[in-house]
């Protein structure tokens, strides 16, 4: 399915240096604002107090951040959880106060707003689990990027899978590099939509990938140059369609989906936009400089001396 299709070539290549000078730039400063800032991490990585309260009607999700708010917190979760009428509150760890006490004072300030709620359960969350969340995390992105290096290596060529991995991994940290700057608040929902676009993003390299292998056995007389800027120029109108749809539906989770989802939508909104970048400027262009050529793709055909006289089959074609 194409809305358009471009006569045309546009030469990408042609401007990959500058390109990719700007994404260098952009990646370095992601990661000196992820060391000198660092994450500004949540409830489930640092450790709190997990409140669930139930209200006799829906409950104004926005009212109870407020009152919370009101007592000092400056970043609180607040979610409806199960049913509208039940809030999951997640409280940080604050200093000369214990689990106990936190709560009583949440319940006290929501009591005074709506004397119809009440508490169902209370319970603190370690900062040594928070650690553990932390580490699985790091090891299911590790496993990921594993997984799509032996991928790529497997199905195209070792010199895709390095462009790839190295296009993805950019996405990555410019979503974190994002998150340290603004000091968003960063939580298993956000880890999530970054595993999420790593798995997005090597979709897109994959389609552009493939396309090159087969501009490879098509065009003969191309240059590497000509065979990647006509892959990228073939697959524009599949990626405005795949990229286009997608971005609807995280645009309306950013926009309708409130605090909840918020940054989990941010998250993926970021990494679609790079998503889509760095496929056509990072991974491309790597695997040009790589020095990617047809022979790696493209197994030649056995020369005559090399047929066995003695095959009935030597030389025939399927």
């Amino acid at each position: 399915m194409e809305f358009f299709r471009i006569r045309k070539d546009i030469p990408f290549m042609r401007h990959a240096l500058l390109l990719n000078a700007v994404s260098l730039i952009t990646f370095i400063l992601a990661v000196f604002f992820l060391f000198t800032r660092g994450l500004h991490l949540s409830v489930e990585f640092t450790g709190g107090t997990l409140m669930e309260v139930s209200y006799s009607q829906p409950a104004d999700l926005t009212k109870v951040r407020s009152t919370v708010a009101s007592l000092g917190y400056a970043e609180v979760q607040v979610q409806n959880f199960g049913t509208a009428r039940d809030v999951l509150i997640r409280l940080p760890v604050q200093k000369g106060a214990t689990s106990a006490q936190q709560s009583e004072r949440v319940l006290t300030a929501l009591k005074s707003a709506d004397p119809s709620v009440t508490l169902r359960r209370t319970e603190f969350v370690g900062p040594q689990v928070g650690g553990e969340l932390a580490a699985d995390g790091l090891k299911a992105l590790a496993f990921v990027v594993i997984g799509i290096m032996v991928y790529l290596a497997f199905r195209f060529e070792w010199k895709f899978a390095v462009a790839g991995i190295i296009a993805n991994l950019h996405d990555v940290v410019i979503i974190l590099g994002f998150f340290a700057f603004f000091q968003w608040e960063f939580s298993l929902a956000v880890l999530a939509a970054v595993l999420a676009v790593l798995g997005y993003s090597v979709n897109e390299s994959v389609v552009i990938f493939d396309r090159i292998r087969e501009n490879f056995r098509r065009y003969r007389k191309m240059s590497t140059v000509e065979i990647i800027d006509n892959a990228i120029t073939s697959t524009i109108s599949r990626t405005i369609i795949t990229h286009g749809s997608t971005q609807i539906m995280v645009l309306s989770m950013l926009l309708f989906g409130g605090e909840t989802l918020y940054y989990f939508a941010m998250a993926l909104t970021i990494g679609i936009c790079f998503g889509i970048y760095s496929s056509v400027f990072v991974a491309a262009a790597i695997a040009m400089w790589l020095g990617v050529k047809r022979e790696d793709l493209v197994k030649a055909a056995p020369k005559k001396d090399d047929l066995d006289p003695g095959d009935p089959n030597a030389g025939a074609t399927v």
